[in-house]
């Protein structure tokens, strides 16, 4: 059945490209969907103390593979303590209509295993099926689980009939199960013998927290993602972030969300569909429509200058990110959300460098430090580069491609941020 009931649980998201008309017609349909710029307040619930946050979202594209008979089922790991769940169904960049005959939800124990005795059944409207349309999103009715910070959830779907191109998020970092016919019910993962490190369709996990009193979203490209990282560790920067602010003295104030897509630019598209449409066009859905979103931690435009890609085709200049940057900003603050900027880390060695490309890093950060434009500064690039050689990374955090940090650069970006930029 469809959504077509009282309570209707669709909203609507932007996003890719498997071809230039196909890609044309979803980002039609779905920045004419987008929300108005505000951001979805932080209230309580009207039956139990706390604060509604997200505590787990992938940015979702275009391009994915098409699924029939199947069980998807995903690892969510949560930033927060919470309660009280929802999930989010993303259809945004799919050509046709997603139906989901059953939703399950479970602690994992391991791998694939759920914890037994801590399924729930997932509803959506108070049915067991629900229908996303093409362009469109579903959030569920609250289920009645707990989670810890820190711990990782088990969402299964099952997908009866064959779903064509697929929304996702293409480099999760973490283990996805697969199982032929409705395995939601299942605590085993005996019957799930496929595993891909994509997430499909599950576009958010948000709580009522009694600890965490709003949401920051980090925005960016692969280095925010997690590349180069360790898959299943949760070694991304935004991870530790988490971890951080959930160590800290008192209780929590903040969930963190990782919104970064690998490839990502601030200005324009990426002809690669599962690196998704430009800062400019998700910036509104993928930040200012978490739910509690406070902060926004924007770090985000190597890719620009890597591939000179300025806008209606033209070359990159130094006012074209700026304006872009401040496009962003006018945005948040609009929605009564703050900005921190973060600088642009160096790539000497990489195949982005060249001596253009770093004067064109190196002026923009010295704007994004001295600007007055962003609610705070994070010094990325002072932290991260080799004191031997400004323009190149830190040896001690190369992953070894002279971009992206690894493990330990993750955790040195993330220790570099100072927490009182996030407090309220």
């Amino acid at each position: 059945m469809t959504l077509d009931q009282p309570h209707r649980a669709v909203r609507s998201r932007a996003r890719r490209r498997p071809s230039r008309s196909l890609f044309g017609a979803l980002l039609a349909l779905a920045l004419a969907a987008a929300p108005v710029g505000t951001a979805r307040a932080a209230t309580p619930s009207a039956d139990a103390p706390g604060t509604r946050v997200s505590a787990w979202s992938p940015s979702m594209t275009t391009g994915g593979p098409s699924f029939e008979n199947q069980t998807l089922r995903m690892v969510v790991h949560s930033s927060v303590a919470g309660s009280r769940a929802r999930i989010t169904l993303s259809n945004r960049y799919s050509p046709g209509p997603l139906e989901v005959a059953a939703a399950n939800v479970a602690v994992q124990a391991h791998g694939g295993e759920a914890r037994p005795g801590t399924a729930r059944h997932i509803t959506f409207g108070g049915s067991d099926r629900v229908t996303v349309p093409a362009g469109d999103e579903a959030v569920s009715d609250v289920v009645s689980i707990s989670v810890e910070a820190g711990q990782n959830l088990l969402v299964s779907l099952y997908v009866p009939g064959a779903t064509g191109m697929s929304t996702w998020h293409s480099d999760a970092f973490d283990t996805t199960y697969t199982a032929s016919g409705d395995r939601t019910g299942d605590d085993s993962a005996a019957g799930f013998v496929t595993t891909t490190t994509s997430w499909y369709y599950l576009a958010g996990l948000d709580v009522l927290s009694a600890t965490a009193k709003g949401t920051v979203v980090a925005f960016g490209d692969s280095i925010t993602d997690g590349y180069h990282s360790s898959t299943g560790t949760y070694t991304r920067w935004p991870d530790v972030l988490g971890r951080r602010l959930e160590a800290e003295p008192g209780p929590q104030r903040l969930s963190v969300v990782d919104a970064g897509i690998g490839g990502n630019r601030v200005l324009t598209d990426v002809p690669n569909p599962w690196q998704g449409v430009s800062a400019l066009k998700r910036f509104r859905h993928d930040a200012l429509g978490q739910p509690g979103v406070k902060d926004v931690i924007l770090f985000e435009g190597i890719n620009d200058i890597g591939n000179n890609a300025g806008p209606d085709g033209g070359p990159l200049t130094a006012q074209d990110l700026i304006d872009g940057w401040r496009t962003l900003v006018d945005e948040a603050h609009a929605a009564g959300v703050r900005v921190v900027g973060a600088t642009l880390m160096p790539v000497k060695g990489n195949g982005y460098y060249t001596p253009a490309a770093e004067a064109l890093r190196r002026s923009v950060n010295d704007w994004i430090r001295t600007g007055g434009a962003f609610d705070g500064v994070i010094d990325f690039d002072r932290v991260m580069r080799d004191p031997a050689d400004p323009s190149a990374l830190n040896p001690a955090y190369d992953s070894g491609d002279h971009i992206h940090p690894d493990d330990a650069g993750m955790k040195a970006m993330a220790d570099a941020i100072d927490l009182h930029l996030l407090r309220h």
